[in-house]
């Protein structure tokens, strides 16, 4: 499905992204993992065409992507919900929703779509007329993953999605993302919850400053003794 190659990625003279290549498959969850300043945001701006590779490709289906506009890569069906919540604070719960739709002309499946999603969480109904500012953390993380998916994605780049939640929110999140395996969403999950992540994830990968230094199946990566030291924080 997506094969990123080998790209490189630099803010001024920082080296942010040094030859990565990873890959998914229709119907995975795959974590990335890593200590901050890794790299893993980076990554997803990068796939989503928020930041342009020096060098290397992303390929979507076997074509080039990483040369097009944003708007572009959300129409071939990728959708990023960045790090930190960013709901529109003045707009209402619906408003928002919509925003996540703004590349799509089919209006009443549009309608649909957010009805369905008002259904699976049904929070957001309650919420569906109030100022997104008014929401707690756990309602806009709800929102903003609902506002991607808005955007009929086949892959959605999630960007720490449990940071700064109560546990037993942070199990209800988990427990989103996972579900997005019955809507044939593919996942790319960047999070510091490492123990989480893996227990859901299909494969992950664990960068440090820039590269890949681990990969493979989440099973194995739970048992990997460096894995288990760094991100696990276990002794």
């Amino acid at each position: 499905m997506l094969q990123v190659r080998d790209i490189h990625v630099y803010y001024d003279q920082v080296h942010a992204l040094a030859g990565v290549s990873i890959e998914i498959n229709e119907g995975e969850i795959v974590a990335v993992l890593g200590a901050n300043g890794a790299g893993k945001s980076t990554l997803l701006r990068a796939i989503s065409g928020l930041v342009r590779p020096k060098q290397g490709e992303i390929l979507l289906d076997g074509e080039p992507i990483h040369r097009l506009p944003p708007e572009r890569i959300v129409q071939r069906g990728i959708a990023h919900v960045p790090e930190g919540r960013r709901v529109f604070p003045l707009s209402t719960t619906w408003e928002n929703l919509m925003v996540g739709a703004y590349t799509r002309s089919d209006s009443q499946q549009v309608r649909a779509d957010a009805e369905e999603l008002m259904n699976t969480f049904p929070l957001l109904r309650e919420r569906q007329r109030e100022l997104a500012k008014m929401l707690s953390g756990g309602e806009q993380q709800m929102l903003v993953i609902s506002r991607g998916l808005m955007a009929r994605p086949r892959l959605l780049l999630l960007d720490e999605p449990s940071l700064g939640l109560a546990p037993l929110l942070v199990q209800d999140i988990f427990r989103i993302v996972e579900g997005l395996r019955e809507r044939n969403v593919s996942v790319l999950l960047v999070e510091q919850n490492a123990a989480q992540a893996l227990r859901i994830a299909d494969r992950a990968y664990v960068l440090v400053t820039g590269e890949v230094a681990l990969q493979g199946p989440s099973e194995e990566l739970l048992g990997n003794e460096q894995v288990r030291k760094l991100y696990l924080g276990e002794a």
